[in-house]
């Protein structure tokens, strides 16, 4: 078992702990928080054990959990590397790129690893159907929330569209060609929703929305590629492709026939794929220590941690024009 630390303690970082604690994988060692009433509070309700600073933490363990706020990700990510521990950090990976940078080069000169929380790559819906999206050309997602004054204090693209921007990378094999995006702050300060054109460079064109102000919460993505539609909900954690074949001689009764204008005849097919329930954070989690212990590459790793940071940049970058 690979000893952990989590660094933060938060509405996030609880999960991690609890999750931790129950892992075969892992032993969990304890938690820093910087923040000593909540520290106390998660060490008398839980029984983990507090550390009264992050080095001492970081000295313990072979894994560091980093769930802080985005903006002290690059100090604990540095502290922890230097010290050759391997390091599962949050999303977004850094609050810049050039921060995402250096941590790459920082865990590429000490030979440890990293993997990013990216944890709809984890979600049972996409990963069932994950396989079957090939070479897509149109990709639409809506990801909606309810209002959560927990997250406002960036724009909704690193809050929340950052998820989907990861998903989608992570099946569109192809660089991004332009972005072109616009948004509206209706409560926060930063931007509320917002809707992003990418085109990149094979053709394809994703088409994502994002808003934290949503009347419901909706997380969902269609896929569209020659002789197949693919949707995920990651909500609901279902999934459904349709696909089209050649036509039979003698269809069925049952048989769902389209024929085009020059006559061609198509027929409708549902492939759907069985949907393994999961906990998509113990996933992220586990598998991470299986790459440490295969010296094997993570499945969401530093350098797609900050692609998917550089395209959100891109598009707030866009917003702002």
């Amino acid at each position: 078992m690979l000893k952990v630390g989590v660094l933060g303690a938060g509405h996030l970082g609880k999960i991690h702990l609890r999750l931790l604690n129950q892992s075969e994988k892992y032993e969990l060692v304890g938690f820093f928080d910087p923040f000593e009433e909540n520290a106390l509070k998660v060490a008398a309700e839980f029984g983990y054990t507090k550390f009264d600073s992050m080095e001492a933490l970081i000295a313990a363990v072979d894994v560091v959990d980093i769930v802080t706020p985005t903006l002290q990700h690059f100090e604990c990510a540095k502290l922890a590397i230097e010290a050759g521990k391997h390091i599962f950090i949050e999303k977004p990976i850094a609050n810049t790129v050039e921060e995402a940078e250096a941590i790459i080069a920082l865990a590429n000169k000490h030979g440890v690893k990293g993997q990013v929380g990216h944890v709809e790559r984890f979600n049972p819906a996409f990963t069932a159907v994950k396989d079957k999206i090939k070479n897509p050309m149109f990709i639409e997602t809506h990801r909606l929330a309810e209002f959560n004054p927990r997250g406002t204090d960036v724009p909704v693209v690193l809050d929340l569209m950052i998820h989907d921007i990861d998903a989608i990378l992570s099946v569109v094999r192809s660089k991004v060609k332009s972005v072109n995006a616009s948004s509206v702050a209706v409560i926060s300060d930063s931007p509320d929703i917002t809707n992003a054109r990418i085109e990149f460079e094979n053709g394809c064109v994703a088409n994502i929305t994002s808003s934290r102000i949503s009347m419901k919460n909706m997380r969902k993505s269609r896929f569209f590629q020659k002789d197949a539609y693919i949707s995920v909900d990651y909500l609901d954690k279902i999934c459904e492709v349709v696909r089209m074949k050649d036509a039979p001689e003698v269809p069925g009764d049952f048989d769902m026939i389209l024929q085009n204008a020059e006559g061609i005849k198509k027929q409708i097919y549902f492939d759907n794929p069985n949907v393994n329930p999961n906990n998509a954070i113990l996933d992220e989690l586990e598998t991470f220590a299986n790459a440490i212990q295969t010296n094997t590459s993570p499945i969401v790793t530093l350098e797609d941690g900050t692609e998917a940071l550089r395209v959100a940049y891109m598009i707030i970058d866009s917003m702002e024009k």
